[in-house]
């Protein structure tokens, strides 16, 4: 028997559970492990046979803890190449002020620059708290985590979505070449 326990946002217990439970039902059918949830203090556990269903399903809490709507974490149940990446902003905002500030260029005003770098990469994104996750291939992730750290970084955004522009088209001419 495999054990997990990660920490969930008291926030985000509910999207966990689902309505009627549905959402960690899903879980539990689609992985075939278990979850114990302690909606107190916000602790899941998550037990199976299988060490890989285990990482799945973990990563799933995870991402549905981070902000993803249940929908969206299960892309990671979807395909099995799919990860998860977090990116901590804790050290790199000294205060809250510069974390706000960091959480806004990512975000963009009404969302556009995260629905920007989600369209330009295939990935899911999620700005929650103190962390910027990201769901999607790996490759994917990589060009969308250093799309925002460019921004972390104070770089314009439209040299991000430059960088982004040049990234699709260099993985489109890959794309065909391989077909070719």
């Amino acid at each position: 028997m495999v054990t997990q326990e990660i920490k969930v946002s008291t926030s985000r217990i509910g999207a966990l559970i689902g309505k009627g439970g549905s959402t960690k039902r899903e879980i539990e059918d689609r992985t075939g492990i278990a979850l114990q949830i302690d909606s107190e203090e916000g602790l899941v556990k998550i037990e199976g046979d299988d060490p890989v269903a285990v990482m799945t399903a973990t990563s799933v809490v995870s991402a549905i803890g981070r902000g993803f709507s249940p929908e969206r974490a299960f892309r990671l149940l979807d395909e099995e190449d799919m990860i998860l990446v977090l990116i901590d902003l804790t050290d790199l905002a000294g205060t809250t002020q510069h974390l706000e500030r960091l959480r806004g260029r990512i975000i963009g005003r009404s969302g556009t620059s995260r629905t920007q770098i989600e369209d330009m990469t295939g990935t899911e994104i999620s700005v929650h708290g103190k962390t910027v996750a990201i769901i999607g291939l790996p490759e994917q992730v990589e060009t969308a985590r250093k799309a925002v750290e460019m921004l972390i970084q104070g770089v314009p955004h439209e040299n991000v979505y430059a960088f982004l522009d040049r990234k699709k088209k260099e993985a489109r001419q890959e794309m065909l070449e391989y077909y070719s």
